[in-house]
Order: C-alpha cells, then structure tokens, then sequence
C-alpha cells in the first residue's frame, strides 16, 4: 500500500491529506494567505493522525498551479523540503486537470472548463474532455485572461460544458449568459490530488524533487498574490 502526503494551496484554501493503509485523511487550514505558518504543522498532524511516521511516506505529491503565486512559491518549498528530508519522490501535480477531474460524477458534462483566479480580476481557465481526464491523456492549453476572455471561450458551449471553480461568482452573467452551468467548487481539496498522484508514482522515469517547479503563468514582480 502507497502512502502518499499531498498538499493543495493554489488557491482559497490550504489542504492537506495523506492517503495510508487504504484511508483518506485530511486536513485544512484556512485562506492561502496562512500557507507559511499553517502547512508544516498540518502536515504533521496529519501524518501523526494517520499513526505513521514520515519516514513511511512513499511520496509528496503537491498542486503545481497555476494559482496564487506567493501561495505556490510558499508550498512548493515545504514540500521540497519533506521530499528531501525524507529522500521520497516530489509528484508535480498539475491544478486545472486535477480541479477539472475533481467534478463529482452526478454532475453531467462530457466537457469541463477548471476555472483558478489570478490577479486584478483575471483567471486561468482550460478545456478538458472529462474522457480525456479519466484516461490521464488530457491536452493542458491553459488561458489568462479576464472575464470578456472567459466568455469568448464558452461561446458555442451552451448546455457543453461544466465550469468549476471556487468563487464563481464575479463570472456567474457571463456563464448564465453562455447557457454553461458553474459548480462552486469547495469539495477541490489535497485529496482530489490522490488518483493523479499515484498516476506519477507508478512512472518509471520520475522527475526529482529538486527540478519540481511551480506553475507560475506570471513573470516575478508582477505584483499581486
């Protein structure tokens, strides 16, 4: 049996969770402005709530991005440290497939649009095929733009497609206006990172931990999260 830590602080909330001997266990710590001093104690209880200890794990897996950016920068470096201390793999996983995969499967939709928040009312938003995603042979084109981009997008897609996000809100005329329904999505979590996870721990050629980078989709300095 894997035992795997995951990690989730793209966005809105930081989650953890750890998957051992055939459970699920989690835990969450609030807004991502509290990645720095909330993730390190919440991996801990978490694997103590487990009753591991680190030295089981198999492997860290973490959401990669896109997201906020000093967020991402604040996690992938815990991670990298755990991955290191304890001479495991680091398993990148990529957010918008795994935030698109996470859709429950009551909701109908052959097709799905994983919509992240930027900046300055801006968004990283991608099409999948939910076969696409089953099948892990999905084709990752991921977009910036605002809401007028988002709506292009859905043109043509009325009563097509799905939109998941958390807050979608500020985006809700644009979707009702495209025919496209929009799930809140609060159930996106560091479990949702699970089924991706063991995916990349089964691959023969893993990358290392110390080339594992963020998603950033914006330059240093930009300013914002």
């Amino acid at each position: 049996m894997t035992n795997i830590l995951a990690v989730e602080c793209t966005h809105e909330v930081l989650s953890v969770a750890l998957m051992c001997r055939g459970r699920k266990l989690e835990r969450s710590g609030g807004g991502w402005q509290k990645t720095a001093e909330s993730i390190v104690p919440l991996m801990d209880e978490v694997v103590s709530a487990g009753g591991i200890a680190p030295r089981e794990l198999d492997a860290v897996a973490v959401s990669s991005g896109p997201g906020s950016f000093t967020a991402l920068r604040i996690g992938m470096s815990a991670v990298k440290g755990v991955a290191f201390a304890l001479d495991v793999p680091l398993l990148s996983v990529p957010t918008l497939p795994a935030l698109a995969a996470s859709l429950p499967a009551d909701v109908s939709g052959d097709r799905v649009m994983a919509v992240v928040g930027s900046r300055k009312g801006e968004y990283f938003y991608a099409l999948y095929r939910r076969d696409d995603l089953a099948a892990f042979s999905w084709h990752d084109e991921v977009s910036r733009g605002g809401v007028e981009d988002v709506a292009v997008a859905l043109q043509d897609c009325a009563g097509k497609v799905v939109a998941v996000g958390r807050n979608l809100e500020p985006l809700r005329t644009v979707l009702d206006a495209g025919g496209v329904a929009g799930v809140n999505a609060d159930f996106f979590s560091a479990a949702s990172l699970f089924d991706f996870a063991i995916r990349a721990y089964a691959e023969p050629c893993r990358t290392g931990a110390g080339e594992v980078e963020p998603d950033y989709r914006q330059s240093f300095g930009s300013g914002g999260a």
